[in-house]
């Protein structure tokens, strides 16, 4: 057998496995909806994800087009929004990413009319809260857990009073440690915020994308790094799981 047939070879192997770990991992940590029936999605909608960095992931913000890759970024929106489109043509969803860098709750409010009301989301997906803490740690910011469980609760109680149907789906901030950025002390501060974030879940009766659980269960099968060289930033095999992740969780 020749080198490059080899080399073929053991390269699609490895694809196939790092796709089933994928499958394996989301399968364990991701469950079905309850008493599913159809798809949340129907034709004409309108769905817009929104949140921090990981869920920019680089998007050209001077063209926020929906449907359109480079309004994207190369995350996890870009991969779930594409699998969408390819299981829904008929439905013509129109979907956008309008998640930004940096942002806690506070900055999701203060941009919510233009990022969110104006775009009359019929399904809105929402992963905010690691810079809420991470940012107390350099000092650039004083908000507490207190302050984030409200605000969050606030927006979200704007959002229904404008489209009492929306469907919410709301992903748990996480993080991965062994990484350059994330160490132990992250634990019990994150666990917090976590805490609140499922609360305001149960309480709007959301969509729940259990992203902790999901990447604890990924570094079973691989190094911390190779989901996410940070520690809150994915990876392309990182942006693949949690797309993989979002997609089961709303029955997809």
């Amino acid at each position: 057998m020749s080198i490059s047939r080899r080399n073929f070879l053991y390269k699609s192997t490895a694809g196939a496995v790092a796709a089933a770990s994928i499958t394996s991992i989301v399968s364990a940590c991701v469950s079905e909806p309850e008493q599913k029936k159809e798809s949340i999605f129907a034709k004409g909608d309108t769905v817009l994800f929104q949140g921090d960095s990981i869920t920019d992931a680089g998007r050209d913000r001077q063209d926020e087009s929906a449907n359109r890759a480079w309004s994207f970024g190369n995350g996890y929106a870009l991969l779930a929004a594409s699998q969408l489109l390819n299981a829904y043509p008929e439905e013509q969803l129109t979907i956008y990413n309008r998640g930004i860098s940096g942002n806690k709750v506070f900055q999701l409010a203060d941009r919510w009319e233009k990022d969110c009301l104006e775009l009359n989301p019929d399904v809105l997906s929402i992963l905010i809260g690691v810079n809420d803490y991470w940012h107390t740690r350099n000092g650039n910011y004083d908000g507490t857990i207190e302050v984030y469980e409200n605000d969050y609760r606030a927006l979200l109680k704007r959002t229904q009073e404008a489209f009492p149907g929306v469907k919410l789906v709301l992903c748990e901030p996480f993080y991965v440690l062994e990484t350059s950025a994330v160490d132990e002390t992250w634990i019990e501060p994150m666990k917090q915020y976590q805490v609140a974030a499922k609360k305001i879940s149960d309480e709007f009766e959301t969509i729940w994308v259990p992203f902790q659980q999901v990447f604890d269960e990924a570094i079973k099968h691989a190094p911390g790094t190779y989901w996410t060289p940070d520690g809150v930033h994915p990876s392309m095999a990182g942006a693949q799981l949690m797309a993989a992740a979002w997609l089961k969780a709303v029955g997809e």
